[in-house]
């Protein structure tokens, strides 16, 4: 089988489709936190959005006692960590899916606040035809909620909704349970827990373009049991944290994100392509035994891979394993040993990788936090003995 025609079956599906393209298209789906490669798509432009200021503090639980929308009508929860197109990195939010995604006449599922806070800001993300809204939600303990492409905002928040491509500060009060607006197809959400700092990134000052993206755990965590379970019920992702990781580094291992040296850690040097210096080995966010590297410049392209074997494990590989070669492949998802279509709920997928080599990429540990980087597009390990004057080095 051919490269292309491997690349093309593995686009198919509709969650693949909007994943891979509609992302790709889109600049600040990841604006307010969640987007992870919120902004691999979801870009700096959210940035300036994010209200950094954090709520007064009282006894409340951090049990959140409704759901973050109407779970009944969702087909299935993509969880944090996935690695598409310009998400370079692990994607800093959750992809709750319509099963009717992608039809013209798609139902609309409620959006709700999962417990009492203030709507803090309001913008209209400018990249489609029809309205699309990010919002963010403080709660108490120093929590947030933030959600991307809702649709329709609710009556109480429409007066403050913003023209096209427009950001507004805000301080609408809710109330738990209360919609706030509705979507179809897919939204992104994410929590925000400022008490906390993820362990896995070795150099959080590396994403002060996105500063909530080191205080983003499993969200599942947040909700009382019951709407735990039905959260966990809806999970493509049956691994824990079933919610899904985005922190992957360990130091002085190959394993989690880089960025090329001396372009400005994930801000970049451009906003509208700063995933080109993006580089991560990491694992998949549904078959977390699945090895994915990901590259934001893949000669010009942002492109994910498997590595033909599986192995080396990233989190093995030290300063001490010298020159390692990883041939990239192509991969798929397979529901009982039949291809996933990407669009229907399941449970238990596993992946395979494609036995035709792309590329072959060397990486080199020169020190905990420096890596030796090359790709040798169109060959394989047995065709490469070394690094030439090509390569690059990344840093965290």
């Amino acid at each position: 089988m051919s490269s292309s025609n491997i690349s093309n079956q593995i686009a198919i599906g509709k969650v693949a489709w909007f994943l891979g393209v509609l992302l790709l298209l889109t600049i600040g789906c990841g604006g307010g936190g969640g987007g992870g490669e919120n902004s691999d798509s979801d870009t700096q432009t959210d940035t300036d959005s994010v209200d950094e200021t954090t709520p007064d503090t009282d006894n409340q639980s951090t049990s959140f006692n409704f759901p973050p929308l109407d779970l009944s009508k969702v087909e299935f929860i993509l969880p944090l960590g996935g690695m598409i197109g310009n998400h370079v990195t692990p994607i800093d939010h959750q992809y709750y899916v319509a099963p009717d995604f992608g039809e013209n006449e798609a139902i609309e599922i409620d959006v709700y606040a999962p417990a009492d806070g203030t709507v803090t800001s309001i913008q209209h993300m400018g990249n489609f035809n029809n309205d699309d809204y990010r919002f963010v939600v403080d709660h108490a303990n120093n929590l947030q909620s933030i959600y991307i492409h809702v649709d329709n905002l609710s009556d109480k928040l429409t007066p403050y909704a913003p023209t096209d491509g427009q950001f507004i500060n805000t301080n609408i009060t809710v109330t738990a349970g209360e919609v706030l607006g509705s979507y179809s197809g897919s939204v992104d959400y994410n929590l925000v827990d400022y008490n906390m700092t993820l362990t896995g990134f070795i150099n959080p000052s590396s994403y002060n373009a996105e500063p909530w993206k080191i205080h983003t755990p499993d969200p599942f965590d947040y909700f009382n049991d019951t709407i735990r379970a039905a959260l966990i019920a809806k999970s493509l992702r049956t691994v824990e944290p079933i919610g899904g990781k985005i922190d992957h580094d360990i130091n002085g291992r190959l394993v989690g994100n880089w960025f090329e040296e001396n372009t400005n850690g994930y801000a970049g040097l451009e906003q509208n392509n700063y995933w080109l210096g993006h580089l991560s080995f990491a694992y998949d966010y549904i078959v977390p035994s699945h090895i994915i590297a990901s590259f934001g410049d893949y000669a010009g392209e942002q492109k994910q891979f498997g590595v033909l074997g599986n192995s080396p494990d990233p989190a093995e590989v030290s300063i001490s394993s010298g020159l390692i070669k990883y041939d990239l492949v192509s991969y798929d998802y397979y529901d009982n040993g039949i291809p996933w279509d990407r669009s229907s709920f399941t449970q238990g997928l596993e992946m395979d990788n494609y036995t035709f080599i792309d590329a072959v990429v060397l990486v080199q540990l020169l020190e905990a936090g420096r890596l030796k980087v090359e790709i040798f597009h169109g060959q394989t390990s047995t065709d490469v003995s070394g690094f030439t004057e090509d390569a690059k080095i990344y840093v965290r």
